[in-house]
């Protein structure tokens, strides 16, 4: 499968892209797709298992480091979560996930040293597979970077990412696929002139063997994104480029990097700029702080409850289930205070939306 994946890489450099070849290059495209899932699902025939790094999820938030070996991740883990990993100045001195936890703003953040990724590790080489398997399951990714050779190493681990399935602050592409039972390819889009057109859509389908199907494009998205589409198992994570190391560089050259989007400048070995990357996980969470008020008692702003939303919010319901799931069926209706409340307290439903350090006091059916 490594020597098809590498024939077709190969001959999708020499195709030009050109409104003739996209077809082409879609049905390229699907083939590796395909061939990239092959390598990733382990065969029904495996040997003994392996030593895998399968770790609890703890907390509220779970947090993955990737990197290539010695950029500083378990520096970096040591300084935010005062848990101890392996460090010395070899390469490979982290060869198991090292789980740790941040304290910040009365939540628990759970967060993972992965040990280094290696180039060909969507490929199955080194440790790569359970690196990024780890890594799927996390909100987040701090992308570790050393600051010397910053660009060329966001680029490849994005590519060995983006083998595995994972998107890094991407949105789900605005595309509707349905299977049917007959009918043919039923192509629909609202864009003119878009990246997809039918007979692109067409081959890609059909080297999934799919010959009946309904396709709505909503917004201009390559090939590639209708592959991610069909294959229904992307993983869509924000991500926070981490620029260590920056003691090494100019102040010109530091401001420079700063005008990057989602890049955080720090030095782990020095502590700088430590609690900057802490509020930045914190936005990039969009966890909702909420405390509860217990009748004719005054709130409880030591233990909030804290949950991750969508967009950074939540509903009513979604707060009674994590404090326990029999709740939200006995509640009749909740008391909020706060800034998602029109007058203090509002009456509401299940439905009404949270925001952050709300004020929440459920009322239980009589």
């Amino acid at each position: 499968a490594v020597e098809k994946i590498r024939e077709i890489e190969f001959e999708m450099s020499r195709t030009q892209k050109n409104k003739a070849t996209s077809g082409h290059l879609g049905l390229l495209k699907a083939k590796l797709a395909k061939l990239r899932r092959e390598i990733l699902e382990p065969s029904k025939s495996s040997g003994p298992a392996g030593t895998g790094f399968d770790v609890h999820k703890t907390g509220d938030s779970r947090v993955g480091l990737v990197g290539f070996p010695s950029v500083g991740k378990s520096t970096l883990l040591t300084k935010l979560t005062g848990t101890h990993s392996e460090v010395a100045a070899y390469e490979f001195t982290t060869l198991t996930c090292v789980p740790g936890v941040i304290q910040h703003r009365g939540s628990k953040i759970q967060l993972l040293d992965l040990p280094g990724i290696i180039e060909g590790a969507k490929d199955g080489r080194g440790r790569g597979r359970q690196v990024i398997s780890t890594a799927r399951t996390c909100d987040l990714i701090l992308m570790v970077l050393d600051v010397m050779k910053p660009i060329t190493h966001k680029r490849l681990i994005e590519y060995e990412l983006e083998g595995f399935g994972i998107r890094l602050n991407k949105e789900p592409p605005n595309i509707t696929f349905k299977k049917k039972e007959k009918g043919g390819i039923n192509f629909q889009t609202t864009v003119k002139d878009g990246q997809l057109d039918e007979d692109t859509v067409k081959k890609i389908l059909a080297e999934y063997k799919i010959h009946n199907a309904d396709v709505f494009v909503r917004a201009d998205h390559s090939d590639e994104e209708f592959i991610d589409v069909i294959e229904g198992n992307r993983i869509y994570i924000p991500c926070i480029c981490v620029m260590n190391k920056i003691d090494q560089i100019s102040l010109d050259e530091l401001e420079l990097l700063d005008q990057v989007p989602n890049f955080c400048p720090i030095s782990s070995h020095h502590s700088w700029n430590l609690d900057g990357l802490l509020d930045m996980i914190w936005k990039k969470l969009a966890l909702v702080r909420v405390y509860t008020k217990p009748r004719g008692a005054n709130p409880d702003y030591n233990d909030p409850v804290n949950m991750q939303g969508a967009k950074g919010k939540c509903t009513v319901e979604d707060f009674a289930n994590k404090i326990h799931k029999s709740i939200a069926a006995e509640m009749k209706y909740a008391l909020v205070w706060g800034t998602s409340a029109k007058h203090r307290p509002q009456k509401v439903g299940k439905d009404h939306l949270l925001e952050d350090e709300d004020v929440v006091q459920l009322v239980k059916k009589t």
